[in-house]
This record gives C-alpha cells, sequence and structure tokens, in this order.
C-alpha cells in the first residue's frame, strides 16, 4: 500500500508555501517615497491693476487670482539654485543675473532683470547633478501680461548641445527653434509657473523667453530648482 500524505497537512504546507511567496514578492516591491505638495514662497500680487484688453485664445489660459493643484514632490526636495551663478544668451540691460537665484521675486522694478528682444535664456548651474523634481519661475508680473515662448530645460551639458530635456514648452508654432511645445500660455502672477522635474538628473537648468503680450523685451525675477541629491 502506498504511503499517502494527509490531506489535511498537504493543504497547510501549500498555505504556508503561499504565503512565504506572498509575503517575499511583498517585501521585493520598490519602497513608496513620501511625497508632499511642493511649499513655496509667494511675493505679494501686483497693485498695478488688471488691464481690460488681456490676451484670449484657446492656448491661452484663463487669468485667475488663485493658486492651481499644487506638485507633489518627494519630501525633503530643497530649492537648490539658490544663490548660484546664472548665466545668459545676452547681457542684462536691467538688473543683475544673481537676482534671479537670490529668493527675492516680488513686483517691484529693482526685482526684475530685463533683456533685449529676440529668444533669450537665462542658466543656473547647481554646482552637480540632481534629481530634479520641480522647476519654479517667476518672469515680469509687475504686470498682467502673457509671456510667449516659455521653456525649461535641463541637461548635464552646459552648452545644451546633448543630454537636453525639455520639462515644459509652450511655444506651440516652433517660433524659437526649439520644438513644438503642447503647454499652454498663461497670465504672470505672483503664483509664477511650476514644470514637473519628474525626477530628472541633471546639473544645469535653463529657461527661455520671447517677449510678451505688452512688449518684446524678455524680462526674469526668479528662478529655482527643487531637488533631492542624485543616485
Amino acid at each position: 500500500m502506498k504511503n499517502q500524505f494527509p490531506k489535511s497537512l498537504l493543504a497547510a504546507a501549500c498555505a504556508i508555501v503561499a504565503f512565504t511567496v506572498a509575503s517575499c514578492a511583498e517585501d521585493a516591491k520598490p519602497e513608496a517615497k513620501a511625497t508632499e505638495p511642493l511649499k513655496l514662497s509667494l511675493p505679494n500680487a501686483t497693485l498695478k491693476g488688471t488691464p481690460e484688453d488681456l490676451p484670449v485664445g484657446p492656448n491661452i489660459e484663463p487669468l485667475s487670482d488663485k493658486p492651481g493643484a499644487m506638485l507633489q514632490v518627494p519630501k525633503g526636495v530643497q530649492n537648490v539654485a539658490a544663490g548660484k551663478t546664472v548665466t545668459s544668451s545676452v547681457k542684462p540691460f536691467t538688473g543683475e543675473l544673481s537676482q534671479l537665484t537670490d529668493g527675492k521675486k516680488e513686483a517691484f522694478d529693482y526685482d526684475s532683470v530685463e533683456m533685449k528682444k529676440g529668444s533669450q535664456w537665462v542658466q543656473v548651474d547647481l554646482g552637480e547633478a540632481f534629481a530634479i523634481h520641480a522647476i519654479a519661475l517667476w518672469h515680469d508680473h509687475r504686470y498682467i501680461q502673457v509671456m510667449h515662448d516659455v521653456l525649461v530645460q535641463v541637461s548635464d551639458d552646459p552648452e545644451f548641445k546633448t543630454g537636453v530635456t525639455t520639462l515644459f514648452n509652450n511655444d506651440t508654432d516652433n517660433s524659437s527653434g526649439l520644438g513644438v511645445g503642447a503647454d499652454r500660455e498663461y497670465f504672470e502672477t505672483q503664483f509664477g509657473r511650476v514644470a514637473d522635474g519628474k525626477g530628472t538628473k541633471a546639473r544645469y537648468v535653463r529657461g527661455y523667453t520671447k517677449g510678451s503680450s505688452l512688449s518684446a523685451l524678455n524680462c526674469w525675477q526668479e528662478l529655482e530648482a527643487y531637488a533631492t541629491p542624485a543616485k
């Protein structure tokens, strides 16, 4: 007569094996990173009022006095652009490039950095590569206006010839020659604009503009890069 393993013991053994496999699989899952809404230090709203002839169109977000939903970022992100070196495509004729990373972004003339017309860029050297989770930028919000051809790119190449990742682009007709963008134009307000960095690892951050609905000139106030150490 053949030896038979009791069915009850067999079932128990199978259950133990199944539990063990499931536990191992659970332990093997990557640990979820805790996130929180990005915390920004916002400037005050402009006191110049809202013009009656605001630009309109399907590619322009409606003007709002409320902040949008804030981007979720890993806990512990830091503004690694603070105090870092800034360069640009042309020399500003008003203000200093160092003002773009000094933390001051109020709607005042002395907090603004202006450059000549055309597609121009500013670039921040973070000093080393970071995992970038958000780029926050403020252009000229002294007046309610729409900046044109806004792009945010990151790279490890200071000349942005290789390894370039575009995080934001609202140049829908490629008039700046950097590719057709799918993002919408928006009104400059105290809330600025946040581009999702998606954890992209890079050392350099570059922002482009090409005039606005009020002026052909380019005007910046602040650029912040929220990141964690690159692994």
